[in-house]
């Protein structure tokens, strides 16, 4: 899940999912972009959607993740008992826990998607066919900021896929289904409509831009298809907002074009998916600013700081500019512009509306890759600590930017922390930035290093997340 907290008192849940069935070529009967109208009559009325959930029903499949979890005695690091009978006396076998997701094929030659949770720190994923056959599958990439991964299965021969639509067209109020196994009941098949476009502050995901629905998602769901009359994928059914646990009306779902990029870049190779680096920092337009620069309305994304020698400065953007389109598509806040540049892929040059200086003006603006990090500037942290098995990094603008943090940050963040490590079992995420060790300020790696080649009693650390500070004692 997301670190970003869910809204008020209403809990957040994500799903996981299974589905079956088979896919076909569309029929003529299914319907199109070109008509969409209202039932006029009993006959339209009892219209069925059964043609369309068997053309598309068969390119979803289960997902099964396993990992092993090192279990701890309640006496494990206490020094009277391991002086008695030593330490390797208390730790438990490791047990095995699963989860059981759904996936869906969006190529013929096996890939697939599925939501990132489903298979997160899974040590083997297997998929099973609607037809029972089952394969172990290769992860070819995972990427928590956007909640997607991708699976590879070799099954020798071509498989039923679903296309990716265009999930910019799909329009409120649009027919939609959504197909899993809630609850592990079996195939369920439930229909509804799209409630919100690019819904925002959501709190699923680093990518806040989801796409709601009404259509029945419940527990179970994750990782499945959410699927427009035209018989294409417009979405990954990813979680719901409820007190219960079960489907209130309101679920949400990653937009295919998102999911595109995404498998585009796994197609192509990478193991990392990283959204275009243009060295520039947003928020969000209040009313109040919205006011004070004469804008009739507060929506578009607020320039607050531009990196030196980035593209936005070369581009033109400034300090104090809103960006209100990108591509002649309005945008509304700083999470819509993320989503738009990063559908629109590293290596593009977009075209940004900007109000700029009581003036609207358009620049040009190219996605660049973010810049690698130099090892020079890396420390994987090893030894008897509590950071033990955290990778650590100097932020740059990049990297910064990939770390969903501000470009403008500065000091040694957290880049990734090793499964079962000491680092993770105190809580560590990458993301965090390290602020101080036993009353010592951190802005270095060499900093870093000095202070954790110390072997106190008592260690004393300072993180920042997300903007607030975080104080651990750690014996």
């Amino acid at each position: 899940m997301s670190s970003k907290a869910a809204a008020s008192a209403r809990a957040l849940f994500l799903c996981t999912a299974v589905f079956s069935g088979m896919v076909l070529p569309l029929h003529a009967q299914t319907a199109t972009d070109a008509t969409k109208q209202l039932p006029t009559t009993r006959s339209e009325l009892q219209l069925s959607f059964a043609p369309l959930v068997k053309q598309t029903a068969g390119a979803v499949v289960n997902v099964y993740a396993a990992h092993e979890v090192q279990t701890r005695s309640p006496f494990a690091g206490d020094p009277f008992f391991e002086q008695f009978f030593g330490s390797g006396q208390f730790n438990a076998p490791p047990r095995v826990q699963s989860s059981l997701g759904s996936g869906v094929i969006t190529d013929p030659s096996g890939i697939i998607v599925t939501n990132n949770h489903v298979i997160r720190d899974a040590d083997t994923v297997k998929v099973a066919l609607s037809d029972g056959r089952e394969f172990d599958s290769k992860v070819l990439l995972k990427d928590e900021s956007t909640d997607l991964a991708i699976l590879k299965i070799d099954a020798g021969e071509p498989l039923p896929s679903l296309g990716l639509g265009d999930s910019d067209k799909v329009e409120v109020g649009d027919l939609v289904l959504a197909i899993g196994n809630p609850f592990g009941v079996g195939q369920t098949v439930t229909s509804g409509i799209v409630s919100a476009q690019a819904r925002t502050r959501v709190g699923i995901s680093d990518f806040d831009f989801f796409i709601q629905t009404d259509a029945a998602i419940n527990p179970g769901n994750s990782g499945g298809a959410l699927i427009g009359m035209d018989g294409k994928l417009i979405g990954i059914n990813t979680a719901i907002f409820s007190r219960s646990g079960g489907s209130v009306g309101i679920g949400f779902a990653i937009p295919a074009n998102m999911v595109r990029a995404v498998v585009e870049t796994a197609k192509g190779g990478a193991d990392r998916f990283e959204r275009p680096y243009i060295g520039a920092t947003f928020q969000n337009v209040t009313p109040d600013v919205a006011e004070g620069l004469g804008m009739k309305q507060p929506y578009g994304a607020l320039v607050t700081n531009i990196t030196k020698g980035s593209p936005a400065e070369k581009g033109g953007l400034l300090v104090g500019d809103v960006v209100l389109t990108v591509d002649d598509v309005r945008i509304e806040n700083p999470d819509g512009l993320g989503y738009r540049l990063t559908t629109a892929g590293i290596g593009k040059a977009v075209k940004l509306g900007v109000l700029s200086r009581a003036t609207e003006k358009t620049v040009t603006v190219s996605l660049e890759k973010p810049r690698a990090d130099s090892p020079d500037n890396q420390l994987m942290i090893g030894g008897k600590n509590p950071l033990s098995g955290a990778l650590v990094l100097k932020l740059t603008p990049s990297s910064a930017t990939r770390l969903q943090l501000p470009a403008d940050t500065d000091g040694v963040a957290v880049d990734k922390v090793t499964r079962n490590s000491p680092a993770a079992r105190i809580g560590l995420r990458p993301g965090d930035i390290i602020r101080g060790v036993n009353g010592v300020e951190i802005q270095t790696i060499a900093e870093l290093s000095k202070a954790m080649s110390s072997d106190p009693s008592l260690w004393r650390f300072e993180f920042e997340r997300g903007g607030a500070i975080i104080r651990q004692i750690i014996r």
